[in-house]
């Protein structure tokens, strides 16, 4: 049998950090762990794939950035474009990866399997998943059913697609889950099972590319900006103030604009701001406002949770796409 060529990117995150005890699953630091450490303790693995590796970066992924979303989208690019390589495998910090992945999702050009996986507990901790999380995903990476299904996640045997799968957990090796939307499929053993497909545009689907940053590498400054009781509009004003070009208003309820609030973003959008009404629920779509919030220029962000609507705003705005009417069918469809 033909090993399959795959690309190991790294990071940084929890799936190479070091505990002090074998106990400790909290209050870990990113050290000098490799990701080496965890590929030694796959010793069947090099007779299964031809491995690649590149380090990227070294970082907890609470620090993760765009400079270095962009160099991993390049990195990612240049191996996908390879006739050698069948895949890429990313590691992660789990704090931003569903960001990450969904801005590669939406970025990268190929029909190539890209997975990204990482671990809720460090490598030292006696329940460390990091090292099945990574074999799992090189499982995913290698086959063929993998192809066309965008930017997957891989973590707790479950297949997560980029577009949906969130974090819903401080702790918990199954934190990632695709709510009411699912997951794309799971791994078991040996097995890698696809049960369902992200109909949403991926990869070779949307305009985006990292075309977009040739001349310019900066992106566009979008914030959200999370609403509550008593809120007065402080928050949209300092925004508006900072020079964004975007804010993602996270509403109440079905993504709710408090009275006071509304006067501040219609001002926001009235100068050339996009402003994105989502919603701080965790699960259900925001979209059919009221004709006030349409009115003051609100692109209603439909399923998109916050952090994700930020990412395709960027995208979309780093595009070009400005108009109001123009970014609303983008989040109807996207």
């Amino acid at each position: 049998m033909t090993k399959k060529k795959i690309v190991l990117m790294s990071t940084g995150g929890t799936i190479v950090s070091s505990g002090e005890s074998a106990t400790q699953t909290t209050g870990y630091r990113l050290g000098n762990l490799g990701i080496n450490t965890l590929l030694d303790q796959l010793p069947d693995l090099k007779s299964k794939i031809d491995l690649e590796e590149l380090a990227v970066s070294h970082v907890d992924s609470s620090s993760m950035t765009s400079e270095i979303w962009l160099k991993l989208a390049r990195e990612a690019q240049k191996a996908v474009d390879r006739e050698d390589v069948d895949g890429v495998v990313i590691t992660h910090g789990t704090d931003t990866m569903e960001e990450t992945a969904y801005f590669l999702n939406l970025i990268l050009k190929t029909d190539k399997p890209v997975v990204i996986t990482g671990a809720m507990r460090p490598a030292t901790a006696l329940s460390s998943d990091g090292i099945l999380n990574l074999y799992n995903a090189f499982q995913v990476a290698c086959n063929e059913l993998s192809r066309s299904q965008g930017v997957m996640m891989v973590l707790n045997n479950l297949i997560g697609s980029a577009r949906f799968s969130t974090k819903t957990h401080t702790t918990n090796v199954a934190t990632f889950s695709g709510l009411l939307n699912g997951e794309l499929g799971s791994v078991v053993d040996n097995a890698v099972m696809f049960n369902n497909k992200v109909i949403r545009p991926h990869t070779l689907q949307t305009p985006f590319s990292i075309k977009d940053f040739e001349k310019d590498e900066t992106f566009p400054k979008v914030v959200i900006v999370y609403s509550h009781a008593d809120d007065d509009g402080t928050m949209v004003r300092a925004a508006v103030a900072a020079g964004v070009q975007g804010i993602i208003f996270a509403g109440l309820g079905n993504g709710c604009v408090p009275n006071r609030v509304l006067p501040e973003i219609a001002k926001a959008t009235s100068a050339g701001i996009r402003v994105v009404r989502a919603s701080r629920v965790f699960n259900g779509a925001v979209f059919n406002g009221l004709s006030e919030w349409e009115d003051a220029g609100m692109i209603s962000a439909w399923n998109f949770s916050i952090i994700k609507a930020r990412v395709l705003l960027q995208l979309a705005l780093k595009k070009g796409i400005t108009n109001v009417d123009e970014l609303r069918k983008l989040f109807e469809a996207y």
